[in-house]
């Protein structure tokens, strides 16, 4: 049913509008859940990575023009990391479009694409779970930017759910960097995410990382309480 004189809404342009609220409101800035006793426990925060893109310095000016760099637009938990106000059309071998894929700073040394499942399904790319940075046997696709479009030969991934840990988070969960742990999430849809990746070092602060249709699923935003859980 629609209005006298209003266009139909396609299923489509939902989809397209759904995404981009999903993105907005669960972007990587945005706690999910912080919950935990308190005490000496260290503080717990889940965090849902919405799509978003990683590149080079030359990929940056590749897309938005000659001498360009990245313009903050918010920070993100971990100490020095940022959105960005550059954004970028992801395009897939289906030739459907992606719009409006955010930029993270600072700029690394490889460019990579970090999706969900669902956003892969759009695309028509059987997006592979990878720990960032590691794109062998990865799909590759198109970057779409206001001064031009980037080639990626490979980097389309759906990041593997992790858990960044500091020396005393290492140290208070009895783990390492390598090793494997569970998420226990309660709320309305009740969840253990298992094998979450820890990705130990000095600088990081205590943070897990799902992407939206797992956060979704265990309706992270209505949590009581999140755990981490040492695998036996």
């Amino acid at each position: 049913m629609t209005l006298a004189g209003a266009r139909p809404v396609s299923r489509v342009e939902i989809e397209r509008i759904a995404r981009e609220v999903i993105g907005h409101r669960f972007s990587p800035a945005t706690s999910g859940a912080v919950r935990g006793p308190n005490g000496g426990t260290p503080r717990l925060v889940v965090n849902i990575s919405a799509r978003h893109v990683h590149l080079t310095p030359l990929a940056v000016e590749k897309l938005f023009g000659a001498g360009h760099q990245l313009t903050p637009m918010r920070t993100l938990y971990q100490d020095g990391e940022f959105a960005a106000e550059e954004t970028v059309s992801v395009i897939g071998p289906r030739r459907r479009m992606l719009p409006n894929v955010r930029v993270l700073g600072p700029c690394r040394d490889y460019n990579q694409v970090e999706l969900a499942f669902t956003d892969g399904i759009s695309l028509g790319i059987d997006l592979p779970v990878r720990r960032s940075g590691d794109h062998r046997e990865t799909p590759g696709g198109y970057l779409v930017g206001p001064a031009g479009m980037l080639e990626l030969k490979a980097g389309v991934i759906r990041a593997e759910r992790h858990v960044h840990m500091g020396d005393r988070d290492t140290s208070w969960y009895g783990v390492k960097h390598g090793d494997r742990m569970d998420l226990r999430v309660l709320s309305a849809c009740p969840s253990i995410l298992e094998n979450l990746l820890v990705r130990a070092d000095p600088r990081y602060k205590l943070e897990v990382h799902i992407d939206t249709d797992e956060g979704n699923a265990c309706d992270l935003e209505h949590a009581t309480r999140v755990e981490l859980l040492k695998r036996k």
